[in-house]
């Protein structure tokens, strides 16, 4: 099947949201803005076997949010920047479309209030 430029988008945002929607990932992502890291530095802070922790690794690197590579027996991960650049997109487009609204209903009671109170 093949999705249109919409649809892979939105898999693309709907992959990310589920990735920063666990406190572990976002930790990992948060150490990762300090810099590239390996596995076993990252899974430290956390009390969890290292097979628990990888599933959060994959779950990050299948969202794009980080990239892995392998030299010898050390797995070190790092931060692509691309994938926060579409959520910004997104957050700022619904940003705009709430402000909207939300000036609007400011609006409609102010309009209404004035209607009510004829002073």
């Amino acid at each position: 099947m093949i999705l249109s430029q919409k649809e892979q988008y939105q898999e693309q945002l709907n992959g990310i949201f589920q990735a920063l929607a666990d406190p572990t990932r976002r930790a990992v992502l948060a150490r990762l803005g300090r810099g590239s890291a390996s596995i076993s530095d990252l899974a430290k802070p956390f009390d969890m076997a290292l097979p628990s922790f990888m599933k959060h690794i994959h779950l990050l690197e299948g969202s794009g949010l980080i990239r892995t590579h392998k030299e010898g027996r050390v797995r070190t991960c790092a931060l692509e920047k691309k994938p926060f650049a579409a959520v910004e997109t997104w957050l700022s487009t619904q940003r705009v479309i709430w402000e909207g609204r939300t000036d609007r209903l400011e609006q409609f009671v102010t309009a209404g209030h004035d209607k009510e109170d004829p002073e």
